[in-house]
């Protein structure tokens, strides 16, 4: 498969998913929309479906949209990220390049869907809100951690399901991002994917949008970092833990 083909794919893919999961958020927390206040139970299912849908449109890719799955998947010692893409430094370059294009695409697609209401809507946290993610409780180490550990599981269980023999499909990945939502993402809104914040951030920081306020970048390397060193643990345990076991047994 030519690295090409890989990029759009993840392209297509990431941009479906901040598309329909920043679009639920936009849903929720904009004035005047038919879902305004649905609450934060109807985001996390609304990110679900946003991964379940991405999963599908990127499927020729492996579908990673989310460097911190690709770094996992390199730590793990995979041989391939896909079938016929070899793991190296160009390919792994490319998943990233895609996933963050992506994730600003969509976010911005998601923009001229609800332009009306951000033009109406008098928060700036709210319109923010929308495209990144923040903090309940401000806390550097803390904000880290919770980022670290809801990454860590989205990508120890998708390594992990890789390897069962019922495989892994769109829907096991699409409830376990639902899962993390509403066991973890209290504090911080769960980002778990640094192209999914930071591409959308950078869409809210570049988009003429009325009143939008300050992009936080003070935090904005937290959702960033956080899911890199959560994916890049999770590479690494997955492939200690099969060796501890067959070493017990």
């Amino acid at each position: 498969m030519s690295l090409g083909i890989v990029f759009l794919s993840e392209v297509f893919g990431t941009g479906m998913l901040t598309l329909l999961g920043c679009g639920v958020v936009a849903n929720v927390a904009l004035r005047g929309t038919k879902g305004n206040n649905g609450g934060f139970l109807m985001v996390t299912w609304g990110w679900g479906i946003a991964v379940f849908c991405g999963v599908f449109v990127a499927a020729k890719s492996g579908a990673h949209l989310n460097p911190a799955v690709t770094l996992g998947l390199l730590l793990n010692g995979k041989a391939e990220y896909a079938p016929g893409v070899a793991v190296d430094f160009g390919t792994t370059l490319t998943y990233f390049g895609g996933e963050m294009v992506g994730a600003f695409l969509g976010a911005v697609v998601c923009w001229l869907a609800y332009k009306q209401h951000f033009d109406d809507e008098p928060e700036p946290a709210g319109k923010l809100g929308t495209f990144s993610t923040g903090p309940a409780i401000r806390s550097t180490p803390w904000n880290l951690i919770t980022e670290i550990i809801g990454t860590f599981v989205l990508v120890f269980v998708i390594l992990t399901l890789g390897g069962t023999p019922s495989g892994l499909g769109p829907l096991a990945v699409a409830l376990l991002v639902v899962g993390i939502g509403v066991s973890l993402g209290g504090p911080t809104g769960y980002a778990i994917n640094p192209a999914r914040d930071l591409g959308p951030r950078i869409a809210h920081a570049l988009l003429p949008i009325k009143g939008k306020g300050s992009s936080d970048w003070s935090y904005a390397w937290i959702p960033v970092v956080g899911p890199l060193v959560g994916g890049a643990l999770a590479g690494i345990v997955a492939r200690i833990v099969p060796i501890i076991i067959t070493a017990a047994s």
